[in-house]
């Protein structure tokens, strides 16, 4: 049991890491591309804002309210 959750909380936080990495490059794409970052790199920011909801860090306990 502790070996599953020690696994979920890495996976969680490998997760989090890769939206991390999405942000980078859609920084660096911002700074790149300019006033025609909206166009350009849209399908990045997309792709981050789905990341953002999906790959959150998750503890291992669940509270029932």
């Amino acid at each position: 049991k502790l070996q599953e959750r020690e696994e979920f909380i890495r996976e969680s936080w490998v997760k989090a890491m890769e939206a991390r990495l999405v942000r980078d490059e859609l920084t660096k794409c911002h700074r790149h591309e300019g006033v025609n970052h909206l166009e350009n790199c849209r399908w990045l920011s997309d792709k981050y804002i789905t990341m953002l909801k999906e790959n959150k860090v998750k503890g291992y306990k669940k509270i029932d309210v």
